[in-house]
């Protein structure tokens, strides 16, 4: 049928479109493409692809049905309505779509492979199986690599490590013996996907090497994306090295001086950064130039101007933008917001992440009070060095099975030996990271979990959408995220009576469980050999110190430890971060001290090392010093595990009443101030006393060891109660706000 100039004329613009990436424009062409001509297949079809771009999946199915109502005979409409059933957990629809492709052209491999993946994902291996062998018999020797290496990824993405390493051996087999000639750009993506596999199975140094093969790559796709696994697998080193790599291969693209911009800002390599982004601006305007610039400024300790910068993004983004969290963690950092201002800005942000939510009535799950609780934890943060998983893993090793079914929801994309550890110590593991909220929910619901916490809060890789949809019927928040989240359908926050202490509740969205303690419990499993305090840490130049990253350091912090200084002649300041690799950072914070009347030599900058070193350093470190308003959390408690004690600052709200809640639990509320200058006064006094200082320091981890905040057992047991009280809430028990410590057996 020959097709009119002003559809055609319509079609080739909404192509257009579509390549760039113009969804909304390319949507209304296609359909301006139909009203002109509403028997042009391939412009149903990409109307229907438009949408699912948009993600709108509701409205993308219903595009599909009116797609394949239509043209019922389009191979690629059946193909893609499975994809997208399976994306959203419709299994039995998926299932159905994938049969009708395969039976309109039993020859092609595509509709076969996509059915043995998701006979795999619904547990059918041996139906999965002959559906990979058909799709091989159907794809044929010289495209049987390809089934066999998308089948490796499938399997990856499901979290199946084991199998998909055979299907990536299976796949680089075929290419060894037929000495098959593949460009070396895909040679470096096969090479990355069998790395990623080793990764995930713990095989680091084949995992390694993977990676080294794959440097040969050469296109910007490949070396982007080598250095994305790189980064994730903490080769934040190799990361750049492949990322400048790009950037002289490819010297005119925008793109290529991106990524490094982008890669130098997450290892705060700020000023770099900055030159970086000016380069990649130079060659062409880029979208996210102002996240970036929010992000380095709040990286660089400016967190009203990345405040303003987020929010303004968020306004221009619209509901979905995750610049409403990127906001409501800059608010946290701000010295010029009041507790209720940062509690009220946080329930603005993400009313309407509540619209249309699930009712907790619709859950169906047994009400018994004292049954095994099937409780999940969404998180991507098991990993080396995340505070997340420092806090946690101890937690997981001591959970009574018989009180608590332990499910995680994994979202994250970085895996070391870790995270292999969490999946060894919890009842379920399931890899989660590229599901979106719908396919999540219903396996959520699937699992029957009755208590779904949240570890993340408004930081990276979170789930704020899941929660404020309502995905269980108790929901909770903990550890994550230092405050309230002003998420609705979020019913509790963990905490305890100091980070929020009775009558505050009005700076929550959330109900407080709070455990009888401290709100987290350090109890590290590795061994960090005590610092041998002796008398030569008495007579040294006193030095105070900071561990806490460069966003923490406000205008007010910097005032208030200068104030410290002036009031004890002859001491100086530690200060470590990873911004302290940056010759910019050093400079500009010398510069801030210097303003204050602090002399640059009183300075110390130090950069960032590896975890077991960066503890030993403490030993270098007499009094730390805690910030405002946002306080030290890890790094306050890895301070008084080395012997440390820590000035702190009793505040208005979660985030600024940590590090009291921290020095209360270890009984020396003597170094809680209750102001500035009861702060600087506290400071000098345990300053003056060296002898006395030097006594507390050698007996500091012995006192907290022997303190019930530090008890990881009676912790665990604490924990499980608060798991029980939220329970009770929902089964219309009684909510006390305050967890009854009990025994562990």
């Amino acid at each position: 049928m020959e097709v009119s100039a002003a559809a055609a004329e319509a079609f080739n613009q909404a192509n257009a479109d579509f390549k760039a990436g113009r969804w909304a424009k390319a949507l209304a062409a296609y359909e301006s493409t139909l009203l002109l001509d509403a028997q042009m297949e391939v412009a149903a079809l990409q109307r229907a692809r438009c949408l699912v771009s948009l993600g709108d999946f509701a409205v993308a199915r219903e595009g599909f049905s009116q797609l394949l109502k239509s043209f019922p005979g389009n191979y690629s409409g059946w193909l893609e309505a499975g994809h997208l059933c399976r994306q959203q957990g419709l299994q039995q629809q998926a299932l159905v779509s994938y049969n009708r492709a395969i039976a309109l052209v039993p020859a092609r491999f595509e509709a076969r492979l996509s059915l043995a993946r998701l006979l795999e994902d619904m547990g059918q291996m041996e139906a999965g199986a002959a559906e990979y062998h058909r799709a091989l018999s159907a794809a044929g020797a010289d495209k049987n690599r390809l089934v066999h290496w998308r089948m490796g990824k499938f399997r990856l993405e499901r979290g199946d490590a084991a199998r998909a390493l055979e299907s990536m051996r299976q796949a680089l087999l075929i290419v060894r013996i037929s000495q098959e000639l593949i460009d070396e750009n895909e040679r470096a993506e096969m090479q990355m996907d069998l790395g990623d596999i080793f990764m995930r199975l713990g095989m680091t140094e084949d995992g390694h090497r993977a990676f080294e093969r794959a440097s040969s790559g050469t296109s910007e796709a490949a070396l982007v994306r080598l250095a994305d696994l790189s980064f994730r697998y903490n080769l934040w080193q190799e990361a750049q090295s492949v990322l400048r790599r790009n950037v002289a291969l490819h010297p005119e693209s925008d793109l290529a001086h991106w990524n490094l911009a982008h890669s130098l800002a997450e290892s705060w390599n700020m000023q770099e950064a900055l030159e970086a982004l000016d380069k990649t601006e130079a060659i062409a305007p880029q979208s996210g130039a102002k996240s970036m610039r929010a992000s380095v400024a709040g990286r660089t300790g400016d967190a009203d101007t990345a405040l303003n910068l987020y929010k303004a993004l968020a306004e221009e983004e619209g509901p979905g933008s995750k610049m409403h969290s990127s906001a409501a963690m800059s608010s946290l950092y701000s010295d010029k917001l009041s507790p209720q201002d940062v509690a009220d800005l946080h329930r603005k942000l993400f009313a309407h992440l509540g619209d249309n939510a699930r009712s907790v009535s619709s859950f169906k799950n047994d009400k018994s009070p004292d049954r095994t609780l099937r409780v999940a934890l969404v998180s991507a943060d098991f990993h080396h060095q995340h505070p997340v998983n420092i806090f946690m893993q101890p937690v997981l090793e001591r959970l009574d099975r018989r009180a608590v079914e332990l499910t995680v929801y994994f979202t994250g994309v970085s895996y070391d030996e870790q995270t292999q550890l969490a999946k060894r110590r919890v009842t379920h593991w399931v890899e989660a990271t590229t599901w979106n909220d719908s396919q999540l929910a219903r396996r959520i619901e699937e699992d029957g979990i009755d208590i779904l916490l949240d570890l993340s809060g408004h930081t990276s890789m979170q789930r704020m959408s899941l929660f404020g949809q309502r995905a269980a019927p108790v929901q909770a928040t903990f550890l994550g995220y230092p405050g309230s989240t002003g998420v609705p359908n979020i019913d509790w926050l963990v905490a305890d009576s100091v980070v929020a202490p009775a009558g505050s509740e009005g700076l929550f969205s959330e109900q407080l469980a709070r455990l009888p303690h401290s709100v987290f419990c350090f109890a590290p499993e590795a061994d960090y050999p005590y610092p041998d305090y002796g008398p030569s840490h008495a007579r040294r130049p006193l030095t105070f110190g900071s561990f806490n990253n460069v966003p923490k350091l406000t205008p007010h912090t910097v005032k208030l430890w200068a104030a410290v200084l002036q009031e004890v002649p002859d001491s100086r300041l530690l200060l470590k971060a990873p911004s302290f690799k940056d010759d910019g950072a050093i400079e500009a914070f010398t510069q801030r001290f210097l303003a204050e009347g602090i002399a640059r030599e009183r300075l110390e900058f130090r950069g960032p090392v590896g975890l077991t070193d960066m503890m030993a350093e403490y030993a270098d470190v007499d009094i730390a010093l805690d910030p405002v308003p946002y306080n030290g959390g890890t790094t306050t408690l890895q301070a008084l595990w080395m012997g440390v004690p820590v000035v702190v600052k009793l505040g208005g709200n979660f985030v600024s009443r940590m590090g009291a809640s921290f020095m209360t639990a270890a009984g020396l509320k003597e170094w809680v101030a209750e102001s500035d200058a009861d702060y600087v006064r506290i400071a000098a006094a345990m300053a003056r006393d060296r002898q006395a200082l030097l006594t507390l320091k050698q007996g500091l981890r012995d006192r907290l060891q022997a303190a019930p905040a530090w008890n990881i057992d009676q912790y665990a047991c604490d924990f499980e109660g608060v798991l029980r009280q939220m329970w009770l809430g929902h089964c219309g028990g009684a909510q006390t706000g305050v967890v009854a410590q009990k025994k562990k057996a």
